[in-house]
């Protein structure tokens, strides 16, 4: 049985890609910096769906204890999921370059650390995936979010190019770029209900994603388009926008 490895499962969208791959037969391994809340998906998914499954603690801040958490795991996980991340207030990430901070490592250098060993220990064995989820607010720097915007630019970056240097070595690099998604995270925002997608159809759209040899997908298709006319408004005018 193939084991799939989610590094910052507490979240709803974690919580949903977990579902999936358990659905599709895969051993789950949910890995949390409250590792201990846990342990009732770690039941339901072994009674619901008949596959292992574990939870375990791991801080995505934490870079210099990331390899000894893979070591800890025993067998390299099949697929590694990275869903860590944390998007903080823009108005406090302005004032305060620590608040900022914890934005930049929680959506940047933490994930693209773990995410950079695993590659790694992967490339060695000769097979793997990685799937990052990045986001859509990292394709242009926009006023209203740009500290968390900035992190996830990073963060792309960095997938494409793992990606890229991996080409040919048997691991596998996939991007997820999801928009706005009906969370926890996002309750209380305004999102508009065609950009707006389901954990579980994100979990849908990821474990799709694997199976079809994906590089990069958009959750729901119209994102592309949508990007694609922001990325092309001309700076002079798009900085009159504040959007």
């Amino acid at each position: 049985m193939s084991t799939v490895l989610i590094l910052g499962a507490a979240s709803d969208m974690a919580r949903a890609i977990a579902r999936a791959y358990a659905k599709a037969g895969r051993a789950v391994i949910l890995a949390a910096r409250r590792h201990e809340r846990l342990a009732s998906d770690v039941a339901d998914l072994g009674l619901r769906y008949g596959v292992a499954a574990c939870a375990v603690e791991f801080d995505v801040l934490d870079v210099a204890g990331h390899a000894r958490f893979l070591d800890a795991l025993g067998e390299l996980p099949d697929t590694v999921i990275s869903v860590a991340g944390f998007m903080g207030e823009q108005a406090q990430n302005e004032r305060d370059p620590e608040a900022a901070t914890l934005v930049m490592r929680s959506n940047y250098v933490g994930p693209a650390a773990i995410l950079g060993e695993a590659a790694q220990r992967m490339t060695a064995r000769g097979s793997g995936v990685i799937i990052g989820i990045s986001s859509v607010a990292g394709e242009r720097g926009r006023a209203r979010n740009y500290v968390y915007g900035s992190a996830k630019a990073g963060f792309t970056a960095f997938l494409s190019g793992l990606r890229n240097r991996l080409h040919g070595s048997g691991v596998r690099v996939i991007t997820v770029l999801p928009g706005y998604v009906a969370t926890r995270m996002t309750e209380g925002m305004a999102t508009p209900r065609l950009l707006t997608a389901e954990p579980a159809e994100v979990a849908d759209a990821i474990l799709a994603a694997e199976a079809k040899g994906r590089d990069v997908i958009y959750v729901r298709p119209i994102w592309w388009l949508v990007m694609t006319v922001i990325r092309a408004i001309p700076e002079r005018f798009f900085k009159r926008m504040r959007i």
